[in-house]
């Protein structure tokens, strides 16, 4: 039936005269403007600017709208008009077609659709929506609602040196309390019991357990199926414990390069968070270390189903569906087998300590192992302590930038003065060493009151210049947390002197040590390498924090590049160790020459001093660290380890 409407036209007079135009009633309202604000009203779920038809109430249809919705989550729909088409027979009704669009996930993943509402206008030309669930999603009925459901792609692989996997599935039993196999009232006592069987806080434990639901299963301990150090089947035997076989991502060890790899368990609320949905409570996450900075290519990306459910849970419609992305595997150049001997040569060091072993003609770090004395910290790459006479390497090197050669004259005595402080050489040194010698015989026996007594011929930026040569670059970003070393650029008098000899406010980690070694064997500057194909701009880089520690920009500057022969000229110094000095132990090791450098650094109050000891060496394409925390000497503490070490690659 068509209703359409002829203008009419008045004149307005007063009296015989025209005093108006003639005013002529406009065509009926078109129904662009409400369907236009129905979209709008969709999206927002503010349905109260909506005409709606007759019997219909826009609080019932807000409310049914976030029924139907609330299985989504957060998500929210975009609703645009995209035609409406007036009826040819009848123009008091009216066709608007509607585009849904949901963005599911963050990787941009979408749900888009097209739902067509029905207006009419009514005898005071006002355009109403007739209500109905089918304007929220396809085909939705009375009673109906949304859920979305969660798949998640198997975890992808971390790789060690020529892709070998080291972090792969293995099987678990995750260990805890069930509440659903135990009273409310006896729930304490079980969770306390299983914490003191597995040497956890009993009264922590306990906590946790009574604030989780009523039906939660609380973990207390994942363990390995193979680790014998747990009876799995008597601790579910205990009242209220369940062991739940599965699988999780693990390395070879529990300890395997643990503080640099870090962990993978379920996530933590804050994780969740922190997320903006795209990890859920449940999903198995990096929890620290590299696992946790690559989380997000690891993890791959969840699958996700829309469905639509009936009010009795029955019936259930498939309205779209992103299928899961797996993730890609990490990369790293860590060798299994060194790293694994690199560890167990530390396993029973009582102080901190670490082992890093750099291949100087790729850059890539081989072991990078941290001792647990360490209480899980990666000392390797972390860690920041005066190096000792190992940094005579670089001060070797800034000397040599003076004209200085080996042979060249230098007085090694027992003690030297600078601005009123007495520095002393390490009580064994040898007697027959002191007196007017070479710099070759200096460095070989490492006098500390030689190179001190270089100090005036260079300078505090030479220093820094030789050890960025070297590789000790502050604040260099490695795609992994790290620190390499750092100079001050404001030191003079005592300080300057200190610096010359590796102490003071000189800080290096194990892993900057090592990089010094493999620079002198690469005969150029090393930048080491451990994770594989990754920007540096997603690196966490670790600097300098404590109040007496330079910060990088002191000491920032374009790297002077290490020639060959200044290389060279190290590598014959350090060799002297070997041949001549405190390292002759390692003379006989097997294999190619090796080369090395002892270092001591003092610290702690005067009177309870204590030494930081050091051993850095080349053996062909092998450069290695070692640092204890506390120890005698570099040669007598960490030379033993570096020596069980080499010897092992030989085998």
């Amino acid at each position: 039936m068509t209703s359409a409407r002829k203008p009419l036209c008045a004149l307005a007079v007063v009296g015989l005269t025209v005093v108006g135009l003639t005013a002529c009633t406009s065509d009926p309202p078109g129904p662009e403007s409400a369907a236009k604000a129905l979209a709008t009203a969709l999206s927002s779920g503010d349905l109260s600017k909506v005409d709606l038809a007759t019997g219909d109430d826009a609080d019932a249809a807000a409310s049914e709208r976030t029924a139907a919705y609330e299985g989504l989550g957060e998500r929210t729909p975009s609703v645009k008009l995209t035609k409406v088409v007036v009826d040819p027979k009848d123009d008091a009704a009216a066709t608007a077609t509607l585009g849904y669009t949901w963005t599911l996930d963050d990787a941009g993943d979408e749900w888009t659709y097209v739902v067509d509402a029905k207006l009419a206008r009514d005898d005071k030309d006002v355009w109403r929506t007739a209500w109905t669930p089918a304007l929220l999603a396809p085909d939705l009925v009375d009673g109906e609602t949304l859920q979305v459901t969660r798949t998640t792609p198997k975890r992808a692989e971390v790789l060690g040196a020529n892709d070998e996997p080291i972090v792969e599935d293995h099987k678990v039993f995750r260990i805890g309390i069930d509440k659903t196999r135990v009273d409310a009232p006896d729930q304490a006592k079980a969770a306390k019991a299983l914490a003191k069987k597995l040497d956890l806080d009993p009264d922590a434990y306990a906590k946790t357990v009574a604030a989780a639901g009523p039906k939660a299963f609380v973990e207390a301990i994942t363990v390995r199926e193979s680790d014998a150090d747990y009876d799995v089947p008597k601790l579910a035997a205990m009242t209220g414990v369940n062991a739940v076989a599965t699988t999780m991502p693990l390395a070879p060890t529990r300890a395997f390069a643990r503080p640099v790899l870090g962990t993978v368990g379920p996530a933590t609320a804050e994780i969740v968070e922190k997320s903006d949905g795209a990890i859920a409570a449940g999903d198995v996450t990096g929890l620290s270390g590299l696992q946790r900075q690559y989380d997000a290519q690891l993890r791959g990306t969840p699958g996700l189903t829309i469905k639509a459910v009936s009010a009795d849970g029955d019936t259930e419609r498939v309205l779209d569906k992103v299928e899961e992305k797996a993730g890609t595997p990490l990369r790293t150049t860590i060798d299994p087998t060194m790293q694994l001997t690199a560890e167990s040569i530390l396993s029973t060091v009582k102080p901190a300590s670490a082992l890093v072993a750099i291949q100087p003609s790729t850059g890539d770090v081989l072991a990078v192992a941290s001792g647990p004395g360490g209480d899980g910290m990666s000392t390797a790459t972390l860690g920041q302590y005066a190096p000792g006479s190992t940094f005579k390497v670089a001060t070797a090197l800034a000397l040599l930038r003076q004209g200085e050669t080996p042979d060249s004259s230098v007085t090694c005595s027992d003690t030297t003065e600078v601005d009123g402080r007495t520095f002393k050489n390490f009580p064994d040194y040898p007697a027959d060493k002191t007196g007017k010698i070479d710099l070759r015989t200096a460095f070989a026996n490492s006098c500390n009151t030689a190179f001190i007594s270089q100090r005036d011929k260079v300078d505090q930026d030479a220093l820094i210049d030789a050890a960025g040569s070297l590789g000790l670059v502050p604040g260099k970003t490695l795609g992994f947390a790290s620190f390499l070393g750092a100079v001050p650029g404001d030191s003079d008098g005592t300080d300057h002197a200190a610096t010359m000899i590796g102490q003071g406010r000189v800080l290096a980690s194990p892993l900057g040590m090592a990089t010094v070694a493999a620079s002198v064997a690469k005969g150029a500057t090393v930048a080491p390498r451990l994770v594989i194909g990754q920007d540096d701009a997603a690196a966490t880089t670790a600097t300098p924090t404590a109040s007496d520690t330079p910060s990088p920009s002191e000491s920032a500057r374009p790297v002077q590049p290490l020639t060959k022969d200044e290389a060279s000229t190290l590598h014959d110094l350090m060799r002297g160790v070997v041949t001549d000095g405190g390292a002759t132990f390692l003379k006989d090791v097997p294999g190619d020459d090796v080369v090395a450098k002892t270092g001591t650094a003092q610290f702690g109050k005067e009177g309870d001093l204590k030494n930081h000891v050091w051993m850095i060496a080349d053996q062909g394409d092998l450069a290695v660290a070692v640092f204890v925390d506390e120890g005698v000497y570099g040669s007598t503490t960490a030379g033993p380890l570096l020596e069980e070490f080499l010897r092992d690659q030989q085998k």
